[in-house]
């Protein structure tokens, strides 16, 4: 096998595995290039058909080039597609700064989506070298009942073993992107002809690397107009992947809050 084959051949085994072994699992899908990759490898694994519900936590603030993207493929894809609306921001951590303050409305959106349907179980687009904290999740990564991370009580995983027998009450994570680089994900996504936002392409100089809400998601200096010139400048670029992303330009500690109180 090559490097994409190693790379999907362990991802489809950690959704079989996720789906012989725990209950009540759904996808969430943030719409991006990650989480699109996430649902192609479940119609690879399960045979053209997503067996989990597709869930998105709609903070009513994406680019409207992302909600034609999740109209038309949810459709075309036959997912069982949910959407669960976010609370106000006044309702969030007032001693967060601003654009983590309106990140921490999807964590409560969140938390109120999976005590409704009653999910024990989410399936997740991360990846460890997107961003510092995300390298220390496991594949299959417990949380307690409400939600929050304990980063430092997390299940070894050696030689491809994962732990998928919890405690009853535990709420589990799985990352079945979590070896991927960004760089992995677009050769994927060209060797596939996995469907792009368009927003990932460069107009007039600039183009989004990591797509969120509008107003705390800014474009990058960029003339990469393809998905060969997106791969040819990731290889280069020491630009890291969430420059545009506002929350990660605050205080230090803001995103580790976030992850720790349950955020994706």
């Amino acid at each position: 096998m090559n490097h994409l084959d190693a790379l999907e051949a362990e991802s489809i085994y950690i959704l079989r595995e996720a789906f012989a072994k725990l209950d009540k699992l759904a996808i969430l899908w943030s719409l991006g290039k990650d989480s699109n990759v996430v649902l192609w490898l479940c119609r690879k694994a399960f045979f053209g058909h997503v067996p989990f519900p597709v869930m998105h936590v709609d903070t009513e603030k994406k680019f409207p080039e992302m909600y034609a993207f999740r109209d038309r493929y949810a459709k075309e894809w036959k997912l069982n597609f949910i959407r669960e609306l976010c609370p106000p921001v006044e309702e969030t951590d007032p001693t967060l700064p601003p654009a983590a303050r309106s990140a921490a409305r999807k964590t409560l959106g969140l938390k109120a989506a999976i005590a409704k349907h009653g999910f024990k179980g989410l399936i997740l687009g991360i990846r460890r070298d997107e961003e510092a904290i995300r390298a220390k999740e496991r594949y299959f990564s417990p949380r307690s009942e409400d939600n929050s991370w304990n980063l430092k009580d997390q299940p070894p995983e050696f030689w491809n073993q994962y732990m998928t027998s919890f405690p009853e009450g535990t709420h589990v994570r799985v990352h079945p992107l979590l070896h991927w680089t960004e760089v992995d994900i677009w050769k994927y996504t060209k060797r596939e002809n996995i469907p792009v936002i368009d927003l990932y392409f460069a107009k007039n100089g600039k183009r989004y690397r990591s797509l969120g809400d509008q107003d705390i998601t800014f474009p990058i200096e960029s003339n990469a107009d393809s998905l060969d010139a997106i791969i040819a400048e990731l290889e280069t670029t020491r630009i890291p992947e969430r420059a545009g992303r506002a929350m990660d330009h605050e205080s230090e500690d803001a995103f580790e809050r976030l992850r720790a109180a349950g955020y994706m």
